[in-house]
């Protein structure tokens, strides 16, 4: 089949909700053995879009065709039973089950055990992502997690595979091993739809690329022959603008943690081990580390969801070890989790509420026990409006927002409340180039007025961007601090795979 003949064909699909339309009139094709990124900000529509070809959503207009013939899946079952298969940005996985058993869940007929274990072996090793089917996923890390996803799809034999976000949570190491597997993939025959906000990445891996812009395609290109920085202005239809920072010379100490231990809180936690650290006013402290070494933990320890022992965490010299997130709050303590939905918001909550639950006691939206729901609102537009989150208005469920955009609420909802530590655990995570820049630079303004900032991510590039000292987190401890100009991607590696006596190493305090 020639790139005249492609795989997959879109023509003029169009979707529309109340209030917003996420697709409109799209048009394009993959041809098989390419892999074709999917490129737009936040709410351009991408999400919308693999979610009808994946059979999850129905077009109100036009047509789709798979291997030239008409294609309409009623449901995901007929999507993967077309030859489509898809791995989404969330994992679907259940902790207390082993890898056969989470495979077999998502399989219409699925083998006895021991041949279902066989073929995850044989497939796993065929696409360089070996995994033991006997293993228990709570154990097993981020990336292996994401091996059980994409092995699922592979036992499927597709034609074409979706992938949202794919790299989000592996580290470099794993992303070429990812690629290997995708361009071993695309020599077979298998076309790829590819969707990401890494852009260097996307001109690496892709052929081809069709960019969205609140729903409808701008621009087609060849991802290799144009800038990561020409691929993010094509998304935004503007400059984009890079993240700078005032000098400023750091002031006292105000967040200071010491010899920090905790169990975790389920079976498949991680302990946090003899943790120490201090932040400065005005200073960005990056933590940096693949998921599962102890990021939630560590949050839920500083924004006081996880009591510790007396002396452990101390807000300008007081002790706030035993005080919970409300307490900790009104000393001016704030803090985003990684988890938006459920965490960070509740999902079926409107924005103005959602503004409400952290917002009351800093911005004055309660009188003697009394919620004031007009300032609640108030609260709620200048979120929106600053941060510029896509959504008709203050009343819309935090559930309705793309996943981008309800980021973008929930990081300025704290930085709002100008608070004296704020503590974010992946700040710009499933974030479009344009909105990452806007809130990698709130963050470094916030800074020049004197917070004391920690950022936990898995983003080496957006650490290395705004931190003025780096630690990584493995298994539970902390490396020691070390500034983080001039650090190379040796060391920073040394640091994440658990080599904590760099400073040593370097002869440096």
């Amino acid at each position: 089949m020639s790139e005249a003949e492609p795989l997959l064909r879109i023509e003029g699909l169009t979707k529309a909700y109340p209030g917003v339309v996420a697709n409109s009139d799209v048009s394009f094709s993959v041809g098989p053995g390419r892999v074709h990124a999917l490129l737009g900000e936040n709410g351009a529509g991408k999400s919308t879009l693999v979610k009808m070809i994946y059979g999850l959503v129905r077009p109100d207009a036009g047509r789709m065709q798979l291997n030239g013939a008409p294609y309409a899946p009623p449901n995901p079952n007929a999507a993967r039973a077309s030859g489509v298969a898809m791995v989404f940005q969330h994992f679907s996985l259940f902790d207390a089950l082993d890898v056969a058993e989470n495979v077999a869940l998502g399989m219409e007929n699925p083998p006895p055990r021991r041949a279902l274990a066989q073929r995850i072996r044989e497939v796993s090793q065929a696409y360089g992502l070996p995994l033991d089917p006997a293993r228990t996923v709570g154990d097993l890390s981020a990336g292996e997690r994401q091996r059980v996803e994409i092995v699922r799809c592979l036992l499927q034999s597709p034609k074409l595979l979706i992938m949202d976000e794919p790299t989000s949570v592996l580290t470099p190491q794993e992303v070429e091993i990812l690629f290997a597997t995708l361009r071993q993939l695309a020599a077979e025959g298998t076309a790829i739809l590819y969707i990401s906000h890494k852009l260097e990445e996307i001109r690496s891996l892709c052929d081809g690329a069709t960019i969205l812009r609140l729903g409808k395609v701008v621009a087609n290109c060849t991802p290799a022959e144009v800038s990561a920085r020409e691929l993010a202005e094509m998304m935004v239809g503007q400059t984009l603008i890079t993240p700078t920072r005032a000098a400023a010379e750091g002031g006292k100490v105000v967040l200071e943690v010491s010899g920090l231990s905790l169990r975790p809180a389920t079976p498949f936690g991680t302990s946090l081990k003899d943790i120490g650290f201090s932040v400065r006013a005005g200073e960005v402290l990056g933590i940096g580390g693949v998921a599962g070494n102890g990021q939630d933990e560590l949050l839920a320890v500083l924004s006081g969801e996880a009591p510790v022992a007396a002396g452990a965490v101390r807000v300008d010299g007081r002790d706030v070890g035993a005080l919970g997130p409300v307490e900790r709050r009104r000393l001016g303590l704030l803090a985003a989790p990684e988890e938006r939905l459920g965490h960070a918001a509740a999902p079926d909550m409107s924005l103005t509420e959602n503004a409400m639950l952290t917002g009351s006691g800093r911005m004055g939206l309660e009188t003697r026990g009394f919620l004031d729901w007009r300032k609640a609102r108030v609260f709620a537009e200048r979120i929106i409006a600053e941060f510029d989150v896509r959504t008709p208005g203050p009343s819309h469920a935090a559930r309705s927002l793309s996943g981008g955009n309800l980021q973008k609420f929930v990081i300025g909802r704290e930085i709002l409340q100008e608070p004296r530590v704020l503590v974010v655990n992946q700040p710009t995570w499933g974030v479009d180039a344009s909105a990452a820049a806007s809130i990698r630079q709130a963050l470094l303004d916030l800074a020049a007025r004197g917070a004391a900032i920690v950022v936990i991510s898995q983003d080496l590039d957006e650490l290395m961007e705004i931190s003025d000292r780096f630690c990584a987190l493995n298994e539970g401890r902390l490396s020691p601090p070390r500034p983080a100009k001039g650090l190379s991607v040796e060391e920073i590696g040394l640091m994440l795979g658990g080599a904590h006596d760099l400073e040593a190493a370097h002869g440096t305090a």
